[in-house]
Parts: structure tokens; sequence; C-alpha cells
């Protein structure tokens, strides 16, 4: 069917196709609306061949070396994988194979999970990013899944993909503390507890991220420049590639290319809000394949929604540094967040003093 005879927007938002609809056609080029600028463009990026993300054996934890990798890829890079870290491969292949199954539902099984993602426990699928106000579109689906407890996951949560979930982001929590307490060990506190937990991770999402093959992938982008609105992201890849980091030089980018078993840890804004600009969120973006169908797993890490937050009052005690960052809700930073389109770092901006 060609995309000039029928109302794109309205059978990939309205009706709830989606992208993947639109590449089970057979489109031999993408609709107008997913055509970026140039500069937007793979194209254009300036990659940085003589850097690469770290890759970090964390089978040892309590390892000076392992501890001085991550605070040290954490304030260069913004970005690391790690690896030996605990979960097993077959938990790692069927959270993507969860994934899979999702977006090979007909369309109105899917539709069905079109919840607000303030609720707590909802699942909510989606297409690019804010698909009814932006007038150039990404090459992606996702559905949003909400985790507050594995009661409510399970009575909301599609069938096809909660079990894997759960038991995924159980293990995930592991990790991201492990992290977490490392961090902040770095800038000289205390290390994670409990009484961190709402304002570190009080609230919790995992994203299956869905970019079909595209029959242009020079021309369109899977996900914008952006950073993240969470204080830690983690990310699962399959071996398709396509996701480019900010380098350090702030110019070119790097290609985080996929490694079996890896996951992939990144700075969101929070991080940078938190620590008073010592941690960084970094700008990502993701390109779409010409033959394979990408699938990504990211479980974003976030301070609860009623949450107040500013940087560490500890911190700054300890250096004497003035806050770069005001106080305020999270909610009101997300909401900030969700109303703006992909525009690099900008949004962060928003909450500086």
């Amino acid at each position: 069917m060609p995309t000039d005879t029928f109302d794109v927007v309205d059978f990939v938002v309205n009706k709830g196709h989606g992208v993947t609809g639109l590449a089970l056609m057979g489109l031999k080029s993408v609709p107008d609306q997913y055509i970026h600028p140039v500069e937007e463009r793979l194209e254009s990026l300036k990659l940085a061949t003589d850097e690469s993300i770290p890759i970090i054996d964390v089978c040892n934890w309590e390892d000076r070396t392992v501890c001085d990798a991550i605070y040290n890829a954490s304030k260069k890079y913004g970005f690391f994988q790690i690896i030996n870290h605990g979960i097993p491969m077959e938990v790692l292949e069927e959270i993507q194979a969860a994934a899979h199954r999702f977006f090979q539902l007909p369309t109105e099984e899917k539709v069905k999970y079109k919840g607000d993602i303030f609720k707590p426990g909802s699942a909510k699928l989606e297409t690019s990013f804010r698909p009814n106000i932006d007038k150039i579109l990404d090459w992606r689906d996702h559905l949003k899944l909400h985790y507050v407890d594995e009661e409510t996951a399970s009575a909301n949560w599609p069938p096809v993909c909660k079990d894997a979930t759960i038991d995924y982001f159980n293990r995930v929590q592991v990790i991201v503390k492990k992290i977490y307490d490392i961090l902040l060990k770095g800038l000289n506190l205390k290390g994670f507890d409990e009484s961190k937990k709402s304002l570190l991770m009080g609230w919790m999402t995992t994203t299956f991220n869905y970019y079909p093959h595209c029959p242009n992938p020079e021309l369109t982008v899977g996900a914008g420049r952006h950073a993240d609105a969470s204080a830690l992201s983690v990310l699962l890849q399959d071996d398709v590639g396509g996701l480019y980091a900010r380098a350090p030089d702030g110019e070119s980018w790097i290609h985080v290319l996929p490694t079996k078993g890896a996951l992939v840890i990144n700075m969101g804004d929070m991080i940078q809000l938190l620590s008073n600009g010592h941690y960084s969120s970094i700008e990502h973006k993701v390109v779409p394949n010409s033959t394979k169908n990408r699938v990504s797993v990211a479980t974003f890490i976030l301070p609860a929604l009623h949450q107040v937050v500013a940087p560490l009052p500890e911190l700054l005690e300890a250096t004497g540094e003035k806050p770069l960052y005001r106080e305020l809700l999270f909610s009101d930073y997300y909401k900030y967040f969700c109303s703006k389109g992909h525009d690099g770092k900008a949004k962060i901006e928003w909450a500086k003093i």
C-alpha cells in the first residue's frame, strides 16, 4: 500500500500498528514523516574511531580495580558495559525472546496495553517519542512496564512477557545497588543503603524497544539524540548494533558495540543533578537496520515520583560546593522531560539554578 494513499499517523499511532505495521507492509522507502534532517542522520555522525566504551568484568564487585574502573568510566564516558555480572545467559535470552513475542502479537492484542505509565504496575504501548506532537517521527515501537511489585505486575503485564520481565527486574535491582554503592563511595560518601532507595530507585520501569527493519535507515533514526531522565539506565541489547553514545570530546560519537552477555550502564539526568555535576548524563541515539529487527531492553532507575530531588546535602557539605541545581519534585521534572522532544541534553538545563 503506497504511503501517500492513507494517513500514516492514523495507521501508526491511532490504530496502534506502529512502525512494526509499516515494516510488515514491505515499504520500499520510509514515509516522509520519518525522514530526519541530514544533521541527525548516521552519515553526519563524526565517529570516534580511537575510542570505545569500557567493558568491565565485575565477577568480583569488591575488587578495588573493578570499583575504580566503574568510577572512572562513569566520570569519563558516562557509559560502560559489564560482563560476568551474575545474570545467567538464559535469563538474558528469555527477556529478549519475551520482547520479540510481544511485538509479534496481532495489533488487536498489543493495543490492549495502552495504559498510563504513571499508574503503578501499568503497561503502556507507544511508538516514537511524542507521536501526536512531533512532526518527525522515530522508527521505534516500545512497551513500557512500570514495576511496583510482582503481584501488581503479574496482574497487569502481558502474559507473553510478564514472567520473564519480573525475573529479570529482580536480578537487575541487585546489580543497580552495587553500582550505586560504588558511585557514592567514589564521591567519598557513605555507600548505598535502604534509606536512599526512594531517592535513587523509588520508581523503576523496563522498556522493550523494537526497531523493525527499515527500508532507508540512512534517512531516519530509531531514537533521536537524547539523555535519559533516569539516575541510572541498564540496557540489554541484541547483536544487531546501532546504539551510539556521545564521546568525551562532546563532538564525536562512539558505537556501543554489542557484547554477548553484557549489560550497558549509562548515567542519566538525575545522577547529574544529585551529584551536582560530578557525574553527567550522556547523549545517545539509535540507528535502525536495513535487514534486521533490533530489540533492546532498557531498565530505567529513577527517584520516586513524589520524591524531592536536589544535589545531595552530604556532598555539598563535604565539598563546600554551591548547588548547581534547584530543589524540585521529580514528578515535575519527569513531566517537563516528557513534554519536550529529543533535544540532546537541553532538558537538564531546566533544573539549573
